[in-house]
């Protein structure tokens, strides 16, 4: 068996009229994420983490944002198309740790709807997918309240 480490990263900026989602989740504040699609960096993140494991370059590469497809689009709609790519590739995955960091809102209450929901997507259990949430310390524009970053990291392996 044949394992492999994908890590993966994203950044939106905060926009006013625009829903924040965050892992596939709907979280009510007074601003969103701005980008092409609906802006999850948390999907973005684990995406890129997915595909690089499995060498197939990054999110951008499948899912441009100059492709008017995927304007406005849900970013569980990429994460599902993800999984296919590296399916189709004969890899599964092992394991995702990923990391949020955002000044506001409180993301802790959210990390098991956003679990299950992307568990879900990625057919894979809950304890496959770990989601930790924290702050900048006001530093940077994180701590700014400018935008959100998230960071992941995803082991897959090699069914081949």
């Amino acid at each position: 068996m044949k394992i492999r480490v994908g890590f993966g990263y994203d950044v939106h900026r905060l926009a006013d009229n625009r829903e924040l989602w965050l892992g596939g989740v709907k979280i009510d504040h007074t601003q969103g994420l701005l980008g092409h699609s609906d802006a999850d960096v948390l999907i973005h993140a684990i995406c890129d983490a997915l595909l690089g494991a499995a060498n197939l370059r990054d999110i951008g590469f499948h899912f441009p944002d100059t492709a008017g497809e995927y304007e406005n689009i849900d970013s569980k709609i990429l994460l599902k198309k993800t999984l296919e790519v590296i399916t189709a590739k004969g890899y599964k995955i092992g394991n995702i740790d990923a990391t949020i960091c955002a000044e506001r809102p409180k993301i802790n209450p959210h990390i098991p709807l956003m679990q299950k929901t992307m568990a879900d997507i990625l057919q894979i259990s809950i304890e496959d997918i770990s989601i930790k949430a924290t702050t900048s310390e006001k530093m940077g524009f994180v701590g700014r309240e400018e935008g959100f970053a998230a960071y992941a990291v995803a082991l897959i392996e090699n069914l081949q």
